[in-house]
């Protein structure tokens, strides 16, 4: 059987430093080299720390603040321009040569890291049992919070490494770790994976549900006079709400429809008012709000997500590093895409100022206001959004009336207007095409393909056509050295 060495840290020796993550006071830490593990758990406030340690660590280009957002997981969804020389930096990606020495390096960090926080995520469980200076809510929502992380690093690295559910659900795929220590763990089959994901994200949603202030408050994004600093911010904490889509998400890549459906229009009722849709003035005002923050559910917060525009989308950037569409705004891939111009995601992209033929994808760009300051969702880098919910329950629901409606719904939203399949063939691919056009950047699309099987994809190196697909293109093989340290 196959098994793994984790290699283990506290959460806090595992992190160099845990940053702030949030504005100002909501995360006062110290630095980790001072602390002793028993000192961080020994108070309410260490254990919140410890929390936002991981929430800051996600921010890591090696993960959630690169590779498995807006760098190489949405290079594989085929979105982008992957040159035709190797001299660029993504050639190897979208041709899915998974033997290249930089492929294999980039895939081996990112399992390296999402284990750390794995572990992170595991040490404060542990501590959460053995504690007793949390009071009930608090010892509720911390550990609703790491059952949430826990379940969602799994269900990455299952959809990353793991095989294509619809044919090979036996196959063994990942580890599923629960213990902080440094015993070697037993791989296990992807089905068996899955259902444990769903264990942790049920339990996470119980523990939710009577704890966080989401439900009541908010997301509470402006603090007032008299709020308590615990528990705003929520749409950066991986909230109750957060856990319903995670849910569903786990629901769809087991196979379970009637489950996600039923998850997604339960959220669907509560959410729609504490996460409403952007309004049209909003998203292309004067200041626009490409991330289109009011609906989004959960999000990192990343003070330098400036670095994370400059680092892969700037006009500024040659063409052997700049993540763009092929063609230009008037032909190729975004007339492709976008059959509206009025289409709110639209105004994402504009033509380079540098004279060159790029297209600037500038979801991530910064606002500046007139006063010089930038508005409070000029570091939110969207992880999960209220419109995922609409698209699983048009795709999901068997009523073809239904299906239809909520994804009209979510077209209208943007200011698109309806569209009109004939069968569920046609729907599923207008339901693909909204699936592009809301999750660029943020990490779901290759997933999307590959929980679907799709023998066919868009060819993003090319203004039109497709390329076909073969299964093995969406397995990620498990990193070296995962297999040497098992020999």
């Amino acid at each position: 059987m196959k098994k793994t060495i984790i290699i283990l840290k506290s959460s806090f020796l595992a992190l160099s430093l845990i940053a702030a993550v949030a504005c100002e006071s909501w995360i006062d830490v110290e630095p980790t080299d001072r602390l002793s593990e028993d000192k961080v758990y020994s108070t309410q406030k260490g254990f919140l720390q410890a929390l936002n340690g991981v929430y800051a660590e996600m921010n890591n280009n090696t993960v959630y603040g690169g590779h498995l957002s807006v760098g190489v997981i949405d290079v594989l969804a085929q979105y982008y321009d992957g040159g035709s020389e190797n001299s660029y930096t993504y050639y190897y990606y979208p041709r899915y040569d998974y033997t290249n020495t930089g492929v294999k390096n980039t895939f081996s960090n990112v399992w390296s890291k999402m284990y750390s926080l794995i572990s992170s995520a595991n040490i404060i469980l542990e501590k959460c049992e053995q504690t007793d200076v949390l009071p009930s809510q608090y010892q509720k929502m911390i550990k609703g919070e790491a059952l949430a992380m826990r379940a969602m690093f799994h269900l990455d690295l299952l959809r990353l490494f793991g095989p294509v559910m619809s044919e090979n659900a036996h196959e063994m795929a990942i580890p599923y770790v629960t213990v902080a220590d440094q015993n070697i763990q037993d791989f296990l089959t992807a089905d068996v994976v899955i259902d444990r994901i769903i264990h942790d994200l049920t339990e996470a949603s119980g523990l939710l549900q009577s704890s966080d202030p989401v439900l009541t408050d908010g997301v509470k994004h402006t603090p007032e006079a008299g709020d308590n600093i615990d528990f705003c911010y929520r749409q950066y904490r991986l909230n109750y709400f957060a856990v319903q889509v995670l849910l569903a998400r786990a629901y769809l890549w087991k196979g379970d429809q009637t489950e996600a459906l039923t998850i997604s229009e339960n959220a669907i009722s509560k959410a729609e008012s504490i996460f409403p849709f952007i309004s049209s003035s909003a998203a292309n005002g004067s200041y626009p709000d490409r991330v289109f923050s009011s609906e989004v559910i959960f999000a990192l917060y990343n003070t330098n997500r400036i670095n994370v525009y400059r680092k892969y989308f700037a006009s500024t950037l040659d063409t052997r590093n700049i993540l763009s569409f092929a063609g230009t705004l008037d032909s190729g891939r975004i007339p492709e895409l976008y059959d509206s111009q009025n289409d709110l995601r639209y105004k994402m992209w504009s033509a380079s100022s540098e004279g060159d033929n790029d297209l600037i994808f500038n979801k991530y760009e910064d606002v500046v206001l007139k006063d010089g300051s930038t508005n409070h969702y000029c570091y939110m880098m969207p992880l999960i959004r209220l419109s995922e919910l609409y698209l699983i329950a048009a795709e999901c629901e068997t009523d073809f009336s239904k299906a239809l409606t909520y994804l009209n719904t979510l077209r209208n939203k943007r200011n698109c207007p309806n569209v009109t399949p004939r069968n569920s063939e046609e729907l599923l691919n207008n339901i693909t095409s909204e699936f592009r056009k809301e999750m660029i950047g943020e990490g779901q699309m290759f997933f999307f393909y590959k929980r679907h099987a799709m023998q066919s994809i868009p060819n993003g190196s090319s203004t039109s056509g497709n390329i076909n697909m073969i299964m093995k293109n969406y397995v990620v093989p498990v990193p070296d050295s995962e297999i040497d340290n098992r020999l």
